[in-house]
């Protein structure tokens, strides 16, 4: 079966991404097998009041990154909502919208009756959540507090009820896997990959695959979304500029070409 696709907004433009195609049989959940506790951060909501990740554990936390101005996130707004109010005693989720303006974002919250707190981005939340490169993404907390998942693009509502059911304890008919986070949910661990989407290492020695892995975890993208080469492929392995940038790495390194110093600035004159 082809794999379905959805909508993901990401440097300023909105794309169309594949997902993986479902496996046959009862669907699998994936959880993380190194999962890191949730930033500690106490923040306000849109009423003002205060909302800490310690005073939510015991239940299953969904942090949505999203803003008014992104069709895929205002097309799993109803979802969101119809989740909150069937587990509201075992899931807590919190909105954290990326907008500028904060009176659009009360207008739309009225609009839509979201019935769980929405909470206003800072290059502080932002960057405790190991930086959001696109819009929707969702963190899946589990009860410990812990971030066990993180989804980019669409959410698919009846995998997201059958995530919160088994993170709550709950029986399921469903799979459940772990794996080691090397970049899926936190960019930072992508160092930790040893394989990236799209990107050919046949014929490398271990060496040679160790050079080319260095420099796609320090090259940067020029697709204008700001990481390195290694992280755009994770995150949107749809981007025909790291594709090619990546491939391109891996040839030189293949043919021992060297890449060259970044230019230095001339001295200044006295």
């Amino acid at each position: 079966m082809a794999g379905s696709t959805f909508l993901v907004w990401r440097a300023g433009h909105t794309t169309q991404a594949t997902a993986p195609p479902a496996p046959s049989g009862p669907p699998v959940l994936r959880f993380v097998n190194n999962p890191e506790p949730a930033p500690r951060l106490v923040i306000h909501d849109l009423n003002g009041k205060l909302t800490s990740m310690d005073e939510l554990k015991g239940k299953v936390v969904l942090v949505n990154f999203w803003a008014t101005w992104c069709p895929p996130c205002r097309a799993e707004i109803p979802a969101l909502i119809q989740l909150q109010e069937q587990h509201r005693d075992r899931l807590q989720i919190i909105g954290i919208s990326e907008d500028d303006e904060i009176e659009d974002v009360h207008q739309y919250v009225k609009k839509m009756g979201i019935n769980y707190p929405v909470v206003m981005a800072t290059p502080e939340l932002i960057t405790a959540y190991g930086g959001v490169a696109a819009l929707p993404t969702t963190f899946v907390v589990d009860t410990e507090g812990r971030i066990v998942q993180r989804h980019m693009g669409l959410l698919n509502a009846e995998n997201t009820d059958l995530e919160i059911r088994s993170l709550s304890g709950l029986p399921v008919d469903a799979k459940v896997e772990h794996f080691e986070d090397t970049g899926q949910v936190f960019s930072k661990n992508v160092e930790k990959a040893t394989e990236l989407p799209d990107v050919d290492f046949t014929g490398l020695t271990p060496e040679q695959k160790k050079q080319a892995l260095r420099r796609l975890n320090s090259e940067d993208c020029v697709c204008g979304c700001k990481f390195t080469l290694a992280q755009c492929r994770l995150d949107d392995s749809s981007c025909p500029v790291s594709k090619a940038m990546a491939a391109t790495v891996v040839k030189e390194v293949r043919e021992g070409i060297t890449s060259k110093p970044a230019p230095q600035a001339a001295p200044a004159s006295n």
